[in-house]
């Protein structure tokens, strides 16, 4: 059973192979939301991961003879790449199991990093059987993405550097997939420090350790922004020490996600990736939960994919009312175009792209519909704007 001298054991280990990140007080998320809020930055870890702290210390305890055999793993992404790294570090051989679909950033960036690449599957589960498969068939040591002890005490070290840095937190708050994060920190925090509150947060998409561990049976989902998180069975020895160590499970939407990234980038200027923005997500959906409460959340990486990011911005954006689509009907006559565009911008707000209709519209032959993106500084910017256009004798409406 894990215990907190197996996850000392692993701090002694990895020190100096992995960053102690940063773990501090964010006034404004605290502000937000109505609790002391502590953010541990480990998407500061070289792979931009906290998975590379159980991968090098399931590798660190490897003997002789596994070293020279060489290991495998199946990952789309940050085991893949934490793997991949302390693999060369240690010059013992990888090969890496990725779906076919995992973006080639991150097939790129595990092959930048000494290991040999397999594309196989369509699913996560194809690319297990197949890494199953290859250790069999060449001897390799598999390296599990979670459910083993020596990848989750090298997890829950994160929990012996968040008590060192505030030793008396009320609530740790921690994504969930296949458990590793949560098992080590839980194991080492309780142990630490039993009156600890253990919280998981999982997307409602992927509640498969919720479903494990309450016997609730909430569908699954295809896909997630928080991809890191999106494991379809919970791992058994984790599984275990949930049931055991944390006191409730959480479930967040994508929506709670995409805002919790946004606010990570632009209050604390940092680049966290689905899955390591889900405990803010659940601060900001269950805010009673928390109230008052010293509050530990691990931004667990970064890695996310810049398209994704850009499509999480721009809605962002949108909801915020920062970016607006509004349509203005008036009569089709020279100049009309030139007089919506000085009215809009004497409101303050600038045009990102306009759309000029006459064909393809039900108004009346000598109207025109014009639909313009807008910047503004927020909702109540729109109506303002929407309200200078109807002064001058337009129509004007949000779309």
């Amino acid at each position: 059973m894990l215990s907190l001298q197996d996850i000392q054991a692993a701090a002694a280990r990895l020190q100096g192979q992995v960053l102690d990140t940063p773990c501090v007080e964010s006034q404004t998320l605290s502000q937000i939301v109505g609790a002391q809020v502590f953010l541990k930055f480990e998407n500061l870890q070289f792979t931009a991961s906290f998975k590379e702290r159980g991968a090098s210390n399931k590798l660190g305890q490897l003997s002789a003879e596994e070293r020279q055999r060489g290991v495998v793993a199946m990952s789309a992404g940050n085991h893949a790449q934490g793997v991949a790294y302390h693999a060369q570090r240690l010059g013992v051989r990888a090969v890496i199991v990725m779906p076919r679909f995992t973006p080639g950033v991150k097939v790129e960036r595990t092959r930048g990093f000494g290991a040999e690449v397999v594309l196989h599957g369509d699913t996560l589960e194809a690319a297990r059987q197949h890494a199953y498969a290859l250790a069999e068939e060449r001897g390799l040591v598999f390296v599990h993405p979670y459910d083993d002890e020596a990848i989750a005490a090298g997890q829950g070290t994160v929990a012996l550097e968040m008590l060192r840095a505030v030793p008396d937190l009320d609530a740790l708050v921690i994504s969930v997939g296949g458990g590793g994060l949560i098992a080590g920190m839980a194991t080492a925090a309780k142990a630490l420090q039993p009156s600890i509150e253990i919280v998981g947060v999982q997307t409602v998409r992927f509640p498969s350790m919720l479903n494990a561990v309450q016997g609730a049976q909430h569908p699954m989902g295809t896909s997630t922004i928080a991809e890191g998180i999106a494991v379809g069975t919970a791992g058994k020895i984790t599984q275990e020490v949930v049931a055991r160590l944390v006191d409730d499970l959480l479930l967040v939407d994508e929506g709670d996600i995409e805002q919790a990234v946004l606010m990570l980038l632009e209050i604390e200027k940092t680049l966290v990736e689905g899955a390591g923005a889900a405990g803010l997500a659940a601060l900001v959906r269950h805010p009673e939960r928390f109230r008052g409460k010293r509050v530990g959340l691990v931004l667990s990486g970064g890695n996310i994919d810049p398209l994704l990011l850009a499509a999480i911005i721009e809605r962002g954006m949108v909801r915020s009312g920062r970016l607006a689509r509004i349509k203005v009907s008036a009569r089709d006559v020279p100049g009309v175009l030139a007089r919506i565009t000085a009215t809009v911008a004497e409101a303050g707000a600038n045009i990102e792209e306009v759309h000029h209709q006459r064909a393809f519209t039900l108004l009346a032959a000598q109207n025109v519909e014009i639909e313009l993106v807008l910047q503004t500084r927020g909702q109540a910017h729109v109506q303002q704007v929407l309200e200078a256009l109807r002064a001058a004798q337009m129509e004007a409406q949000l779309i």
